[in-house]
């Protein structure tokens, strides 16, 4: 399961009791986005405590879960409605307990001259 597609955190809070076609109805009708993508959509519950990532793969749908016996992901603070567009580091971030804009992150660079 290597990801190729973009990385979606949906901000609200999550019903955690929501399975494949709650959550791909959420991301179909509230995100007005396309479910079948190559795209990752990940939810969080209240507590931050629980995710789920949804995606399609060829012929159905994978749906990964985490629950943390200790601590909570360092969700970002609901600003927008919707889905935050993330990239695949600071989804690795997140997983590890870390925020999104990780301080101690290297910028990457671009157009460097030698």
């Amino acid at each position: 399961m290597i990801q190729s597609g973009k990385v979606y955190l949906v901000v609200s809070v999550t019903d955690m009791r929501k399975s494949i076609d709650g959550l791909s109805l959420i991301v179909a009708e509230t995100l007005e986005m396309d479910p079948f993508s190559e795209a990752w959509f990940i939810f969080c519950n209240r507590n931050r405590d629980k995710l789920k990532i949804l995606f399609w793969d060829t012929n159905g749908f994978w749906l990964y879960y985490r629950r943390l016996e200790k601590g909570t992901f360092k969700w970002p603070t609901p600003n927008i409605d919707g889905a935050l567009h993330i990239s695949r580091q600071q989804l690795n971030w997140l997983l590890s307990g870390l925020t999104l804009d990780h301080a101690k992150a290297h910028k990457p660079l671009f157009n460097l001259e030698v």
